[in-house]
């Protein structure tokens, strides 16, 4: 298992630079976990291209259905004295930390393409190109 930030998802699921390494490290480790949060990020990844005219409205509810199912029965809620307390000790945002508490506290890595996460938690916290 594997805890995966929004942005991990968005490439395995629109076409861009990184989808190769998505796809091949859902190949590697289908066991893919997120806090909650993720489902907003992703809704908000494509709202954006939604409002750019690249994604049609049924394409991008095919998607997030798609990414629900993908993610059903490993989505988690996190402690919140956790990710403030992840707040407190670096300069990564609280929705950030979401993931990194959530990583911390299943014991497992989270796969990440943001600097500041990869930075901040290297205990954890591992680039989707090195996996």
């Amino acid at each position: 298992m594997i805890v995966v930030d929004s942005n991990v998802i968005a490439y395995l699921y629109l076409p861009g630079e990184h989808t190769a390494k998505a796809e091949a490290l859902l190949e590697r480790d289908a066991h893919w976990a997120a806090p909650l949060l993720w489902r907003s990020e992703f809704r908000s990844i494509l709202a954006g291209y939604m409002r750019r005219g690249t994604l049609t409205f049924e394409a991008a509810r095919s998607l997030q259905l798609e990414a629900e199912n993908l993610l059903s029965g490993a989505e988690h809620e996190v402690d919140s004295r956790l990710v403030l307390e992840l707040v407190r000790d670096t300069d990564c945002s609280a929705y950030d930390c979401e993931f990194a508490a959530l990583a911390i506290a299943l014991g497992v890595k989270l796969v990440t393409m943001d600097r500041k996460l990869l930075t901040a938690f290297p205990q954890c916290a591992v680039a989707l190109s090195s996996r």
